[in-house]
């Protein structure tokens, strides 16, 4: 499992009808940070998405934040927690994630490792 240290956020976030729709509702505020810390958790555990039911209280989530993405569209259910809506079409995937590390270690290694010979 590869983890990033970022994660991508859409520059529209704050327009997204989706967000709106959330903010809407009563502690809709609360469910998007949840859905934003749950990008995190995904992007540091390599997850590809999948939030599962045992990390809601890690992304300072509640039941009912988790219900409310699910209600707008930005969290879909899955047996045992929940998939991001097209997290992997904004984000590396973890074999990306993978891939990209093990080639900038090749080539730190090709660079770095000819100067201390």
């Amino acid at each position: 499992m590869a983890s990033l240290s970022w994660v991508r956020v859409d520059a529209a976030l704050a327009s997204n009808h989706k967000t709106l729709a959330l903010l809407g509702q009563k502690g809709g505020d609360r469910a998007l940070n949840t859905y934003i810390f749950g990008l995190g958790h995904c992007a540091s555990q390599g997850t590809d998405g999948f939030i599962p039911t045992a990390a809601l209280g890690l992304i300072h989530g509640t039941a009912r934040a988790a219900q409310q993405l699910v209600e707008v569209g930005l969290w879909h259910p899955l047996p045992g927690g929940w998939d991001v809506n097209d997290y992997t079409d904004y984000q590396p995937s973890d074999d990306e994630s993978k891939a990209r590390s093990e080639k900038a270690r090749k080539a730190a290694e090709a660079r770095w490792g000819a100067r201390n010979v």
